[in-house]
């Protein structure tokens, strides 16, 4: 049996691969604690203070086809204006581009909506 399928849509045009329902999972889990993060990012420093600079999200998945998902919470206004850098690969081709934060969540979202 294939693994079922997750769509990315990406700024312009969009991928499909397989992708299990444990991984998409963990890539939400990944994708809230980086929605945190740029909340904590684009809060107001404290007056005479600075705020802390949040850790970039840096997801990895290795199976039939390799996910890297990058974001940079320090450089986003607010958690809707953030995009994410993609890296999908495997031995024929490799595809790197960026998509916006909130319709990946969406993307992931929809998919274990499918699978569950």
């Amino acid at each position: 049996m294939s693994s079922p399928r997750l769509t990315l849509n990406l700024v312009e045009g969009s991928v499909t691969f397989g992708f299990s329902p444990e991984s998409a999972r963990d890539l939400q889990t990944a994708l809230v604690q980086l929605l945190d993060s740029l909340k904590v990012a684009a809060a107001k420093a404290t007056p005479g203070g600075r705020a802390t600079p949040q850790k970039p999200m840096e997801y990895q998945h290795t199976g039939k086809v390799f996910l890297e998902i990058f974001c940079n919470p320090n450089i986003w206004p607010s958690p809707f204006a953030a995009k994410v850098l993609i890296t999908l690969r495997d031995e024929h081709i490799r595809l790197t581009t960026e998509a916006e934060l909130s319709r990946l969540i969406e993307d992931v979202n929809q998919y274990l909506e499918q699978v569950d």
